[in-house]
């Protein structure tokens, strides 16, 4: 056997240089010695590309050909690369060769029945370490590949499953990172944060997360539209003007994270609101440091993870709208993100406010994430709080005090 198919009847959809970076995104994050499977490689592929960019001198690579590839190509193509790299990459003539991996990347979209996916994943989810995670695009064209992908979400619910759009491919592609094991949340704190397509790069350090790209979008078309409707008049020029500030209510700047391993960042931009102890027993035993921190309109609305862990569970609970910078705030439409973490339970709420009436939450139940990651988004401000274990950690900001969200430092783990 000298190729992989990954499923019958599939149609050639490319897979260009975001979408590639997506699906070996859990391979790049880890800083540990880690290794990868790429199924359905071909040797011009960015995917292939993107996963030798990813290795690191401990990490192990193995190629297993496509349909529109050979071992032999590949072989050739990765001698040529050599020095260690060449050291690390292994090409096999069939996946039955090739030892178990950390991560599996489909190298080529799925396409295909229910069933087909079912028996692709069972064979794949054979050749992953525990807690080990397979990674699938499949195109996102309505229609092509419903079954496909409720296949998808069904097989990786139990313990985890992400899934990112990535539009800045033809066609659009959904990224699906499925894990069949649960991982180990210590683990986490050898990740870097992941890369997410949902935040869209400008510069070097500035993003705008796709809400924006889309709100901006919405914008600059009513302007169109003004101007196809009333070419003389200049009321185009009012929508046209407001979608460079629409689009800076969503930038996503790059922020550095802080050496100190115990440190805990701040989950958001904004002033601290409340430093107080307290008990919820929603979240266990004990009493809980909580860190609240208020988002003015102007601040940036990307939320990130102020420790490294696995996400344990998520719900929301109802309420109303009122001020995030009064007391009854404490009543609002809230979403929990609570973790798991070396040092207990950690959560983090995100809270609507009087303006604030959309939350997004972007790392689902069982997902590994780091200290700093990006994990979703209030819409025009609010509040964010975090709890950790009061026992465990000592607050280092004051109310007032003004933060930076994935780089501020506002508590440090004193165990």
């Amino acid at each position: 056997m000298t190729a992989f198919p990954v499923v019958s009847r599939a149609p050639i959809v490319g897979v260009g240089v975001t979408a590639a970076r997506a699906l070996t995104a859990e391979f790049a994050r880890h800083n540990a010695a880690t290794s990868a499977i790429v199924v359905g490689a071909d040797h011009s592929s960015p995917v292939v590309a993107a996963a030798v960019e990813a290795l690191l001198p401990g990490d192990r690579l193995t190629l297993v050909a496509g349909e529109r590839s050979t071992a032999d190509l590949l072989r050739d193509h990765i001698d040529g690369l050599g020095g260690w790299i060449a050291d690390r990459v292994q090409v096999v003539e069939s996946l039955d060769e090739a030892q178990p991996a950390d991560v599996v990347i489909v190298g080529e979209p799925l396409s295909g029945t229910a069933g087909e996916v079912r028996d692709l994943l069972d064979r794949l989810a054979k050749h992953l370490t525990d807690g080990g995670v397979v990674t699938v695009a499949v195109p996102a064209t309505p229609g092509r590949t419903g079954g496909a992908a409720a296949e998808l979400f069904r097989q990786g619910a139990l313990f985890g499953i992400g899934s990112d759009l990535v539009v800045r491919n033809q066609p659009p592609l959904r990224v699906h990172k499925l894990r069949f094991t649960p991982a180990d949340p210590k683990v986490a704190a050898t990740l870097a944060p992941a890369y997410r397509p949902s935040s869209v790069p400008v510069t070097r350090g500035m993003h705008i997360d796709s809400n924006g790209v889309v709100a901006a979008g919405i914008t600059l078309g009513l302007a169109a539209v003004a101007r196809v409707a009333r070419p003389k008049s200049k009321l185009w020029l009012l929508p046209a003007l407001a979608a460079g500030p629409v689009a800076a209510f969503f930038r996503d700047p790059e922020r550095e994270l802080p050496d100190d391993p115990a440190a805990v960042v701040a989950a958001s931009d904004g002033r601290v609101l409340s430093v107080e102890r307290m008990s919820d027993e929603r979240f266990g035993p004990g009493e809980f440091l909580r860190i609240a921190v208020f988002l003015s309109v102007l601040d940036v609305h990307v939320n990130r993870v102020p420790v490294a862990g696995r996400v344990a569970d998520y719900f929301v609970e109802a309420g109303g709208y009122a001020n995030a910078m009064t007391a009854a705030a404490e009543h609002n439409v809230a979403a929990y993100t609570v973790l798991d973490t070396d040092r207990g339970t950690v959560v983090v709420a995100q809270r609507t406010g009087l303006i604030a009436r959309r939350i997004v939450q972007r790392v689902p139940v069982g997902t590994l994430v780091a200290r700093g990651e990006r994990m979703g988004l209030i819409r025009f401000g609010s509040r964010t709080d975090v709890y950790l274990s009061a026992d465990k950690a000592e607050a280092l900001v004051s109310v007032n005090d003004k933060v930076i969200g994935g780089s501020s430092i506002i508590a440090r783990w004193t165990d």
